[in-house]
């Protein structure tokens, strides 16, 4: 049989130290225990009046208590939602991701149908249509800027001829191929065309700079004052263009010449009108007895 355990407190003073207040805490709370009890009995609002101050003292803690085991419970909750939380934000961006797609290609739409419908009126309201071709591509790096047209002979394109897209004027023809053609832009050096301001009708001249622009330059008239925005468009002047068309709006102040941009940009144009020159070239004269 084992030995009872010995329950002597032996020589340590901290153990009987220990042992005593126990004791000591065990008669108190008797003591304690029984008054409430008497007090609950014989006087039952002092009681009450104690029991409320000692639910005042004790609320606080309970509140953090329970607070803190809130806390502790809605853990698994919190995990959970947190996980649902990015699977719904995954889907939203991939949403959000289609519908910017769907935006995108709506505006595109609204872009290219707008510029047909512009290029059709001017089709409409342009004299001498020859065709209605595609830019395929143009020249953006050297000092030449030419333009390729998929459209030539074939569809009666000839040299010349002017060229013009839903913005203003683009060009005119220097080359034709069976079905392609060579379009001497604005923007190059060797393009010269005559313009007017149009606010007051002041002639001025504009040639190509080679770097995308073109430059203003007053005739005839000395000390003229250029100001940003200044609209230009084609006099007649020469009878190959015709009057009115936009070519290009001033982008810098300055006197006698300055810097402005054409308003038909090729690196943004896919369709462009070839339309007959606006004095229509005279029709040759037969000689007799020289070859044709």
């Amino acid at each position: 049989m084992a030995p009872l355990r010995d329950r002597r407190t032996g020589f340590s003073r901290r153990r009987q130290y220990g042992l005593f207040l126990g004791y000591v805490l065990a008669i108190a709370g008797a003591v304690v225990g029984a008054a409430l009890l008497v007090l609950s009995t014989f006087d039952p609002p002092a009681f009450a009046a104690l029991r409320m101050a000692a639910a005042g003292v004790t609320t606080p803690l309970s509140s953090a208590a329970a607070g803190i085991g809130h806390g502790i419970a809605s853990i698994p909750a919190g995990i959970t939602d947190h996980f649902r939380v990015r699977s719904e934000n995954a889907a939203l961006r991939a949403r959000l991701e289609r519908s910017q797609r769907l935006v995108l290609r709506a505006r595109t739409i609204a872009y290219d149908n707008r510029r047909l419908r512009t290029l059709l009126r001017v089709r409409d309201r342009t004299a001498g249509v020859v065709v209605t071709a595609r830019l395929v591509s143009s020249t953006a790096s050297s000092a030449r800027r030419f333009a390729l047209l998929n459209a030539g002979r074939w569809q009666g394109v000839q040299s010349g001829m002017p060229v013009v897209g839903a913005d203003g004027l683009i060009g005119r023809i220097v080359e034709t191929g069976p079905n392609a053609a060579r379009v001497l832009l604005l923007s190059d050096v060797e393009s010269i065309v005559p313009v007017r301001r149009a606010r007051d009708g002041l002639p001025a001249v504009a040639t190509g700079r080679g770097d995308g622009t073109v430059e203003i330059r007053s005739v005839d008239t000395a000390d003229v004052r250029f100001v940003v925005g200044d609209l230009f468009v084609t006099t007649g002047t020469g009878g190959l263009y015709a009057p009115g068309v936009p070519v290009a709006q001033v982008v810098s102040a300055g006197r006698d010449q300055v810097a402005a941009r054409t308003f038909a940009r090729p690196d943004t144009l896919d369709f462009a009108i070839v339309t007959q020159p606006f004095t229509p070239m005279p029709a040759p004269v037969s000689v007799p007895g020289l070859p044709r």
